[in-house]
């Protein structure tokens, strides 16, 4: 695996994407670890200026139809991937399973493809995310949250309401669009089609002065 320490290709989302609302995930306790992860030293989303340009006219499209777009994660360390890893081998730990993975054994996560010791997150231009109502504040209704481990996490999930599949397929649309691709676990998880590192997993921490 290549690794980089190298941030210089990289930006803070928050200053290239108007609108846009954070809820770092890793940074805080609420996650399918429990605590906060290793290398989210900052509650910030770093991403590639590829990255953010393309999620800029992302979000400039949805802005016009009354939404905005949250996102939980973007750029992720390979120590925060390492973290995950070690974190599923203790399987004594399921302080988080009721909200995150209630229906998979933990010693299951690996073989069933939630955990794996690779993240195209680390490459840089992979962002989770969904999308909030602005006349409402509230966040659109995808018929399960952000990093449930679950089959009804899946796009294309039978067992979700039409207007869950709605939302999922308007978040799913615009980010086609502009310039992403799905995957076909996680309705909020896209990476760009034109990643400029495909083969590079970067090292450098979660904090703005990583991109000094």
């Amino acid at each position: 695996m290549k690794t980089s320490s190298d941030a210089s290709g990289f930006v803070l989302l928050t200053e290239r994407v108007p609108h846009v609302v954070l809820e770092i995930r890793y940074y805080s306790d609420y996650n399918f670890v429990g605590r906060r992860i290793d290398g989210y030293e900052e509650p910030l989303a770093l991403i590639t200026r590829e990255a953010a340009d393309a999620l800029r006219t992302v979000s400039e499209s949805l802005y016009e139809k009354g939404y905005c777009l949250k996102v939980f994660d973007a750029y992720r360390p390979v120590c925060a991937v390492e973290h995950f890893v070690r974190w599923a081998a203790d399987v004594s730990d399921v302080r988080m399973k009721p909200y995150f993975y209630p229906a998979v054994d933990k010693s299951e996560l690996d073989e069933k493809g939630y955990v794996s010791s690779r993240s195209g997150h680390s490459r840089g231009s992979v962002v989770d995310l969904t999308l909030i109502d602005m006349k409402t504040g509230r966040e659109l209704d995808m018929g399960g949250p952000f990093d449930l481990f679950s089959e009804a996490s899946h796009p294309d999930y039978a067992g979700v309401t039409r207007e869950q599949h709605e939302n999922r397929m308007l978040l799913q649309r615009a980010m086609i669009d502009g310039g992403f691709l799905p995957i076909k676990s996680e309705w909020w998880h896209f990476i760009l089609k034109d990643e400029p590192y495909p083969d590079t997993y970067f090292t450098f921490p979660v904090t703005a002065s990583s991109l000094k």
